[in-house]
């Protein structure tokens, strides 16, 4: 029996092919056990998130048996280019990788730790699991853990949305709460930076557009109050952040409109964020006093110097996985030995004690 991980990710199928496989959280259980039946599995962890579905477990032959296990998933023959699998200390350390968010799209990114995290307690729960993936995705978690407390891979937005959070945040001494957003238009790129600000604990949202029924619908996806076009720039005296996207083909927001506010605001701070191209924000309100106007060439290129910084991290975070990985290959093997002369089995992967196998024949909740 052999420890692996078969499966296909964003690097290696398009979404049409992942989405065909892709499990919702409440069905996990009742796949894994399909899974952990139909392909002869000792032990299994299904982890299925949008840009990944991967079978962690034990049993025989892995590489001979991948399209085997997907078929249980309801895949076909046509999945078989996408399909990689990975067996031993090659294995551990895609695990690794993954749960520390080294193979995100989005590198360091920290969502991918908490659903590693959810299919590994969900399999356990049901049974699937067994003595070597408990102490695996055990590992891993500590192992994820370790990356973040050591190495600086999730420092900096790495999103326009979330960059934008980032410098408002900078000029409001890192307080949104009780901040009032206005957004010009309904491009998806400004809805996205407005949620992001909401998120954050922005108190109200305002919104303009073109279309007044538009407005009213994203209004109320955020609990905001709709203001018709031409309300906007009497509103703005009320606002803290103005994000703008409206697709207009000309400047919608002159220095004179932004400077006729701004005796109303007591020289309160105004952030302009300006996504839209062509631009709708003229360049020349950056000169007004307690006016910051970014544009989507300032949020771009703080997106790509934290990107850069965050490639810088990976030799460490490799370093990281490399030693673990190999630290817990030499317990296991040490374990296996124990188990075949029937002595004490030796903890792996630095755990306090060893996990209770789980029982054989789990049977699905469903």
């Amino acid at each position: 029996m052999k420890l692996f991980v078969a499966g296909l990710s964003y690097k290696t199928a398009p979404v049409a092919v992942r989405e065909r496989l892709a499990v919702s959280p409440r069905l996990l259980t009742c796949h894994g056990c399909r899974l952990k039946v139909g392909a002869r599995l000792e032990e299994v962890v299904l982890l299925s998130t949008c840009n990944r579905v991967e079978v962690y477990g034990t049993g025989p032959w892995p590489a001979g048996n991948a399209l085997r296990i997907f078929q249980q998933l309801g895949g076909d023959a046509d999945l078989a280019p996408h399909l990689y699998v990975k067996e031993g200390d090659e294995a551990v350390r895609h695990l690794f990788a993954v749960a520390g968010g080294l193979d995100s799209m989005v590198v360091g990114e920290t969502e991918i730790t908490g659903q590693v995290k959810s299919a590994y307690e969900a399999a356990r729960a049901a049974g699937l699991t067994g003595r070597v993936t408990n102490r695996l995705f055990q590992t891993a978690l500590q192992v994820a853990k370790e990356i973040r407390s050591h190495t600086q891979i999730g420092r900096g937005a790495v999103s326009v949305g979330s960059v934008a959070v980032e410098l408002a945040e900078k000029i409001f001494d890192g307080d949104l709460a009780n901040k009032t957003v206005m957004i010009l238009g309904a491009g998806k790129m400004g809805e996205a930076c407005v949620r992001h600000l909401s998120a954050r604990g922005a108190r109200s949202v305002l919104v303009a557009n073109r279309s007044y029924e538009r407005a009213e619908k994203l209004a109320a996806e955020f609990g905001g109050r709709a203001l018709r076009f031409e309300e906007c720039f009497d509103a703005m005296a009320a606002a803290d952040i103005v994000v703008s996207s409206t697709g207009s083909p000309h400047l919608i927001l002159r220095r004179g409109d932004v400077a006729r506010v701004l005796p109303e605001r007591r020289g309160r701070p105004l952030v302009l964020i300006d996504i839209a191209v062509p631009r709708d924000i003229d360049p020349d309100v950056e000169h007004l006093e307690n006016v910051y106007l970014y544009n989507i060439d300032h949020l771009e290129a703080v997106v790509r110097e934290n990107l850069r910084l965050r490639e810088q991290e990976l030799g460490k975070c490799g370093e990281i996985i490399a030693r673990r990985a190999g630290e817990f290959m030499e317990k296991l093997a040490v374990a296996e030995r124990h188990r075949s002369h029937g002595a004490v089995e030796a903890p792996v992967g630095g755990l306090r004690h060893a996990p209770v196998a789980a029982p054989t024949g789990a049977v699905c909740p469903a």
